[in-house]
């Protein structure tokens, strides 16, 4: 399934699902999220899988977790050189114009809640996302930078499902940073599935 540049797509895993994210590409950042329950008011933690892992992102066999601190996704794979981002909150209008964008623009926060009413559910707030590929170095000081991904285009991320869960992704939008490369220009995504529900 192909997610394609700028917008989000939403699907059903059960538990022992397998979801390969393919950086087609090798310069798209993409924002995930998993939920889970009946309201999916539990979902993937950001600040809860920090304080497991003790560290500041994940590596193959590392088991990310949610809000109420169960696993929820285990990293099975990762082709490219392991630099992800979980500081970052998804991209919305209010970003775009603090950066001095007028008018709309498309951006994660929205794919988000789209994608989900796909599914029947309605607007929520957005938890902060698993940023696959993006690059967010920080130095001494504690001051992060904005680098284009060192991901390679093939390269790919596998993350199997610990519960049954609606996995989001969205091939963010970014356009006027370089995190989706220098050029700045946001592309299409491959989502590979073992084990979807419809």
């Amino acid at each position: 399934m192909k997610v394609p540049a700028r917008q989000g797509r939403a699907i059903k895993l059960d538990a022992g699902a397998v979801a390969r994210v393919i950086n087609t590409h090798g310069s798209q950042v993409v924002d995930l999220w998993a939920l889970t329950g009946t309201g999916l008011d539990e979902y993937l933690s950001m600040a809860h899988t920090r304080v497991s892992l003790t560290r500041m992102a994940p590596s193959v066999g590392d088991t990310l977790v949610t809000n109420d601190r169960r696993p929820i996704l285990t990293l099975v794979e990762d082709t490219s050189p392991g630099t992800h981002d979980t500081l970052m909150a998804a991209c919305d209008i209010h970003r775009y114009s603090q950066l001095g964008h007028l008018g709309y623009h498309d951006n994660c926060h929205d794919n988000f809640n789209n994608a989900l009413r796909e599914h029947g559910y309605g607007p929520r707030a957005v938890p902060d996302p698993l940023n696959l590929f993006m690059n967010v170095p920080w130095d001494s000081e504690g001051r992060l930078a904005y680098q284009p991904p060192n991901s390679l285009p093939g390269d790919c991320v596998s993350l199997r499902a610990e519960l049954d869960l609606i996995l989001v992704l969205s091939a963010c939008p970014q356009d006027m940073i370089p995190v989706n490369g220098a050029l700045q220009r946001p592309t299409d995504i491959e989502l590979e599935l073992e084990g979807e529900r419809k």
